[in-house]
């Protein structure tokens, strides 16, 4: 401890007497002189570059979210980038986030000043139009400003292909190392606005953009007459951007589509860095929707939307058979979705021989259930919507699958090929679908849901997650793996583990990554995997069978017992 302490004051000296350092970051570094610990969470190493990117903690350090570290990652992708192609070009967007704009602008002018062009989007997009717009203008990458939904001290900085999906490891591992030899930001190269402007360099996309993805995002509409000859005016949707990206966008699609009848939460239409009507921005948690579901009642709404600060993950809330508004999991919303998409092929003969459904391995298998009823190939990717978009890419380029839908747990959708990553928005226009059709049965989702559960047995998830950050927390997590890998159980809370599957060396034919599952003989199942993104290790849980309060008391025994020999080790 004592030589990393020392590494980081000798790091925060270093930073106060750079002449490239400007005087309000100094002046904030003084700030905390004499405060070890602070030093060192600040700058006990340079803030990781994963394999998504970076993400942290805004403020002045080698352990922060800053215009120096962004600085150095984007010099360390321009001079990769100038080895991979010959005229390289990247599109950047960014969301809602403090300081997102002006990182955003920043990166822009480092490739403008390594001769590479930057096509920027002069406010905020969603991360999936982000993706689009690479493959749209045909550029060789894109940038994105953004932390998702973390909460608002966070930011990141997510880079993509030229498919418009995040760096796959192998690719990632390269631009890492090309970042890693950028030592000093003396190496960083910069120029003006102007002259990225003048010398054609940055370049504004706008209006036309825009337009061309949310075309393309209402043209995969599966009922698109129906919608718009009264069958979405019937739906009466509430729908909150929670501050971020989302708000123009899912607007713009659902009318599109024909949903007349849609209901915006005031209080979270507009861009707000500080998210300062939510504890966190994040659609998987009850507390996000507290206003949504206010207005809902007083509309008598039969669907709450809601997206994430960067509109890549999407949550919905329904009615239940009470007439309570309940929040449904990734997992139940994307099976609602999976049934909807292939039963109305199906039913109009339009379902592919070769069509396949991609998820990851932590995702509900009720989902491929109902695929493979329909007649649907499944296939399981490692955590990571980056690893659903190189599949699209493989099956693109060898015709022999047709991609139909990818999807995660933690609310991420993506129907059609015309991006390589999750979109809240076309997730919030199937969803509204969905309801719009099934209203017309009669039925809400939530009923939908139970006949699924009758049909397919009743699925239950959960997940656990803690956060332990630092370098304390790195090697908590690490001891946490550690203990259960050396040690995997005979059984949990009274159920045989019949088998461990340890993704680290690779498995299945999929890439190494530090991820354990535990299969159970009962058929539940549970998964130990640290975050990429954020100080964490997550916990995932999965039951199936049994009434839902049988369900609910296994998965009860099953996460109570986990927890107490992870939390022993935390």
């Amino acid at each position: 401890m004592e030589t990393m302490t020392q590494t980081a004051v000798e790091r925060y000296e270093a930073w106060l007497n750079d002449a490239m350092i400007d005087a309000a970051t100094k002046e904030e570094l003084a700030s905390i002189s004499g405060n070890a610990k602070e030093i060192e969470d600040r700058f006990y190493r340079d803030l990781e570059f994963g394999t998504g990117g970076l993400r942290g903690v805004m403020g002045a350090g080698t352990n922060r979210m800053n215009p120096y570290t962004v600085g150095k990652a984007t010099q360390g992708l321009a001079n990769w980038l100038l080895q991979r192609a010959k005229n390289p070009s990247v599109v950047i967007a960014h969301d809602s986030r403090n300081n997102s704009p002006e990182f955003a602008l920043d990166s822009a002018l480092v490739l403008a000043a390594n001769g590479i062009t930057a096509y920027l989007f002069p406010s905020l997009r969603p991360t999936p139009q982000l993706s689009f717009a690479v493959r749209s203008v045909g550029a060789t990458g894109g940038i994105v400003i953004t932390a998702s939904h973390n909460p608002p001290e966070y930011n990141g900085y997510k880079v993509y292909d030229q498919n418009g999906g995040q760096l796959v490891p192998a690719d990632a591992e390269q631009a890492i190392s090309a970042i890693q030899q950028v030592t000093g930001f003396d190496q960083v190269r910069r120029i003006s606005r102007e002259e990225a402007e003048a010398k054609g360099l940055l370049r504004w996309l706008g209006e036309e953009e825009d337009r061309k993805y949310i075309d393309t995002v209402v043209s995969q509409s599966l009922n698109a007459e129906a919608l718009k000859n009264g069958l979405g005016a019937g739906v009466s949707v509430v729908f909150t951007a929670l501050h971020g990206s989302g708000n123009l966008p899912v607007r713009g699609v659902l009318e599109a589509a024909g949903f007349s009848n849609v209901h915006i939460v005031p209080e979270q239409e507009q861009p707000d860095g500080n998210f300062s009507t939510v504890k966190s921005p994040n659609p998987e948690e009850r507390e996000a929707f507290t206003l949504a579901i206010k207005l809902a009642g007083e509309v008598g709404a039969d669907i709450i939307i809601g997206t994430d600060p960067d509109a890549d993950r999407v949550g919905a809330v329904v009615r239940n058979n009470e007439g309570e508004y309940v929040v449904l999991s990734g997992n139940q919303s994307g099976a609602i979705m999976v049934n909807y998409l292939l039963s109305t092929l199906k039913e109009r003969g339009q379902l592919p021989s070769n069509g396949v459904v991609v998820k990851t391995i932590v995702t509900s298998e009720m989902g491929a259930d109902i695929a493979r009823h329909y007649g649907a190939d499944v296939v399981n990717t490692l955590t990571g919507f980056k690893y659903i978009g190189e599949k699209m890419n493989q099956y693109e380029q060898n015709g022999e699958r047709t991609f139909l839908f990818g999807y995660e747990e933690s609310y991420g959708y993506l129907a059609g090929t015309y991006a390589r990553d999750k979109d809240a928005v076309i997730g919030a226009m199937l969803i509204a679908e969905a309801a719009a059709y099934y209203k017309g049965q009669g039925k809400t989702l939530y009923d939908v849901l139970l006949e699924l559960y009758e049909q397919f047995g009743t699925y239950l998830e959960h997940l656990e997650s803690r956060t332990l950050k630092g370098v304390d927390g790195v090697q908590q997590i690490q001891g946490i793996m550690n203990d259960w890998r050396s040690n995997p159980p005979a059984e949990v809370a009274g159920v045989a583990v019949t088998n461990v599957l340890d993704y680290a060396p690779g498995l299945d034919g999929l890439p190494p990554e530090n991820v354990l599952k535990f299969m159970l003989a009962d058929g539940s199942w549970f998964c130990l995997r640290p975050s990429g993104t954020e100080p964490k290790i997550k916990v995932y849980f999965a039951v199936n069978g049994g009434t839902r309060e049988e369900a609910a008391a296994a998965i009860g025994r099953l996460t109570e017992a986990v927890m107490a020999r992870v939390d022993n080790k935390a």
